[in-house]
């Protein structure tokens, strides 16, 4: 990066604070990336606009290249290529599957220079692996995508990689997935127009309040049957898939006897400690096997089972076919 860039870094404008003016946006939709993700960055302008006596956002689409970018729905999204941006206040990267792919060094050169030019940065789901390539998240607190937080904290040491639902820091934010990716938007809505009115756009969706977004995402997507002390065990257990916690340590690190966390789990979950415990282990098991190449006896490994028979019976058991006859059968992945 040049001086000149670093120097228009440095006094980069601060978007999250109360402002008039449409923030204008671009919007970076890469192939392969989910359309709940795009719609998670979009709607919220879209609603806050709607809502507004004048635009609150002004945003364009901006594809990597000529060519308009293909969800993995199959909707197309034409948009300036990224070559042809000169300036924004705000850029949203959108990405996916592929993304070895896409970090292309005319894509990766196309955020430093906006950047540059002292935009704030923000990525969705696979758009903070993009960031953190060019360069961008250094020094600076991230997150991603739940299912990609191990490899993404080794590949980039020099970002502070955290298990939030989104983060924000400074200059740049970034989203684990689609929903948080919504809670990223209201934050930036109730920065620049107030809480009243965020909220307002929230209630435009039927969404009844963000969590913090420092809350660990969560990989079942029910937090809200949980109890307090439930939830803690689900990240105590999520946090240990590869070396299973026994239930008496569960309960003593949660301040708790194992006959409380058994009542618990059975009285909201309708399930055991100990079930729920190997569901989730099964059910990284099968991503595992679906969405990567490392080898059975690995995927067994990584999920706590300490021999391939054992883990062999519990897989079958649980998805009703072996996981070497899923992994024969696969076909593309569906994006999470």
């Amino acid at each position: 990066m040049s001086e000149c860039e670093s120097n228009l870094m440095k006094s980069a404008k601060n978007i999250l604070q109360p402002e008039h003016r449409a923030l204008k946006t671009a919007v970076l939709v890469l192939d392969e990336c989910n359309t709940l993700s795009f719609a998670s960055a979009v709607d919220p302008m879209r609603a806050a606009n709607r809502l507004a006596d004048r635009p609150a956002f002004d945003w364009d689409y901006v594809t990597a290249t000529a060519n308009p970018a293909s969800l993995t729905s199959a909707l197309t999204v034409p948009g300036i290529p990224l070559a042809r941006l000169q300036s924004c206040d705000l850029m949203i990267v959108v990405a996916g599957f592929q993304l070895a792919r896409h970090a292309t060094p005319s894509l990766l050169a196309g955020l430093r220079r906006i950047a540059g030019t002292g935009a704030t940065m923000a990525g969705i789901d696979g758009g903070p692996w993009l960031l953190a390539e060019a360069g961008l998240l250094n020094g600076h607190a991230a997150t991603t995508h739940w299912e990609d937080l191990d490899n993404f904290a080794t590949r980039f040491p020099d970002v502070d990689v955290r298990p939030d639902r989104f983060t924000v820091s400074e200059n740049r934010l970034t989203s684990g997935g689609a929903i948080p990716a919504v809670e990223m938007m209201l934050h930036i809505i109730a920065a620049r127009h107030g809480a009243g009115f965020a909220a307002r756009v929230s209630g435009l969706f039927l969404y009844d309040g963000a969590p913090e977004p420092t809350k660990p995402q969560s990989r079942t997507g029910v937090p809200h049957r949980h109890t307090a002390l439930t939830a803690k065990a689900n990240t105590l257990m999520q946090s240990s898939l590869d070396d299973p916690l026994p239930l008496a340590d569960i309960a003593d690190t949660l301040g708790t006897s194992p006959r409380t966390l058994q009542q618990q789990f059975r009285l909201r979950l309708n399930t055991t400690p100990q079930d729920h415990y190997l569901q989730l282990r099964l059910a990284e098991a099968r991503r595992l096997v679906t969405d990567t190449d490392i080898s059975l006896m690995d995927v067994a490994l990584a999920t706590g089972f300490g021999s391939q028979s054992s883990f062999a019976r519990a897989f079958r058991t649980a998805h009703g076919l072996s996981a070497r006859d899923l992994r024969q059968d696969r076909t593309l992945p569906t994006h999470h």
